[in-house]
């Protein structure tokens, strides 16, 4: 869920400057590399702030979340996990996988860090392997990098230590998409736009 205290990050007619980055008629992405590079960076400087106080916190019994039981959001740092390829549903695998939590992460060549989507599933090596809205913001995302000459380092890490109980996994995905405001999460359009959707 998203603060309404903290306020927009952009303003309206920025917001409405997102909202026509996409022409109609052709369904291309017509964000400039100034743009990109813009949207990307105020992104990646609120997530590096938030990586700031992930170092700098101490948990308290008192601020724990009681819907996301013996997990503090704020201690999970997705930018320690291992990077795999984006690709990963497709390479063989013996299982339907193991409950976890992911996190799609630009690199950002040349600037910080910063993710994308933040997901849940019970069954890591099935969830992307169907339709998955992510994969056709991502496909968008390329394609605007690709036409302004900029690449787009783009990987996923699994988090394993996620509560098996689905109810427990969505809560804990929920408060992590809050945190990091993650753009491709349909739940901080509002705040970002949705240029890629």
């Amino acid at each position: 869920m998203v603060d309404e205290s903290q306020g927009c990050l952009f303003s309206g007619d920025e917001l409405q400057s997102v909202r026509q980055w996409r022409s109609p008629l052709t369904r291309r992405w017509n964000m400039s590399s100034v743009a990109l590079h813009q949207w990307k960076s105020t992104i990646a400087h609120y997530q590096d702030y938030q990586l700031f106080r992930c170092h700098h916190h101490q948990p308290s019994l008192w601020t724990m979340d009681v819907m996301t039981p013996h997990v503090d959001p704020v201690t999970i740092n997705p930018f320690s996990l291992k990077p795999e390829t984006i690709a990963f549903w497709r390479l063989p695998a013996s299982d339907k996988g193991d409950a976890c939590l992911y996190f799609v992460i630009d690199s950002n060549p040349g600037g910080l860090p910063f993710i994308l989507y933040i997901g849940e599933t019970c069954r890591s090596h099935q969830r992307w392997k169907g339709e998955h809205d992510c994969k056709r913001y991502i496909a968008n995302y390329k394609a605007n990098h690709f036409s302004c000459g900029l690449q787009a380092l783009i990987t996923i890490g699994f988090w394993w230590d996620a509560p098996t109980d689905t109810r427990w996994r969505q809560q804990l995905e929920l408060a992590l998409i809050d945190r990091w405001r993650s753009p491709f999460n349909k739940e901080n359009w509002q705040i970002w736009g949705m240029p890629f959707a």
